[in-house]
């Protein structure tokens, strides 16, 4: 290339450089796109450790707390009521039912709920992980398909509970689509949210190994306690889909920090196996 050449083209590129400089300070460009954004959110409330009320200054008569926190005393004491083992849940929602029949004993699975179950147990057992405790709520369908997953598994214990049995948990945003009466919010979120409480903490303090826990019961109890355990408005549990035979893992630390490992994982059922409703 001459040189003549080179001046030629480095002329030219600095003025294409001065007229996009200047042409674009003529443009009046609305505020940037990053301004906009931060002025539609809202500001993320900051975690709280002691969601579960299990933090070790809370399992610590207050008597003993009078030290000074830098002692080696206070140190000692409250490293003797911190966990150190995780907790694993996994909360499978039961097979397709029959939803034509009031009286939940009539409400049992359906040929296709009973294969989703099956399926459910086999992945379980295909993870090759040892369950250390199995829970199911009282509910007919949820005990049928607690059945087929433990003959999977070959587990014989189990509890059963109602707190877990299935119920409208809280009002939810956006409302239902139809009305519906507050009477069974009112009375069955208690209940449910009892089921949090008993259920979702940390470990103890005496728990000394990882555990993996298998809790089997509903779509809307397994939504809320999601969003109560994320620490998201509860009301939000209906935005949430869950198919039947799902599962929906919880791992608790043992500092309190939770994390949603899945969601709704039902890649285990074949396609044509799959439901909602």
């Amino acid at each position: 290339m001459s040189r003549v050449f080179k001046l030629i083209v480095s002329s030219g590129a600095a003025g294409c450089v001065v007229y996009a400089t200047a042409h674009f300070k003529s443009i009046n460009f609305p505020r940037s796109q990053t301004t906009a954004i931060a002025a539609t959110v809202t500001p993320c409330p900051t975690w709280d450790s002691n969601w579960d009320k299990r933090d070790p200054v809370m399992l610590i008569p207050p008597s003993k707390l009078n030290g000074d926190v830098k002692s080696q005393e206070y140190k000692d004491l409250i490293k003797q009521h911190t966990a150190t083992a995780k907790r694993r849940l996994i909360f499978i929602r039961h097979g397709q039912y029959n939803i034509q029949n009031k009286d939940d004993k009539l409400r049992t699975l359906t040929t296709l709920g009973q294969e989703q179950a099956v399926y459910t147990g086999i992945r379980l057992r295909e993870l090759g992980i040892d369950f250390d405790r199995f829970i199911e709520s009282s509910m007919t369908r949820a005990i049928e398909t607690s059945d087929l997953i433990r003959q999977q598994l070959k587990q014989n214990d189990v509890e059963r509970t109602d707190l877990l049995r299935e119920g409208s948990p809280i009002s939810p945003e956006p409302p239902f689509r139809h009305w519906r009466s507050e009477v069974s919010t009112y009375t069955d979120h208690p209940r449910i949210e009892a089921a949090f409480r008993k259920f979702v903490h940390r470990a103890d303090v005496t728990q000394t190994k990882d555990s993996n826990e298998v809790i089997v019961c509903h779509a809307n109890v397994i939504r809320y306690i999601v969003c109560r355990a994320l620490q998201i408005p509860p009301e939000a549990w209906l935005r949430i889909s869950l198919k039947h035979g799902s599962l929906t893992c919880l791992t608790i630390f043992p500092d309190g920090h939770v994390t949603l490992t899945s969601l709704g994982e039902a890649g285990h059922i074949p396609v044509d196996k799959m439901s909602v409703e």
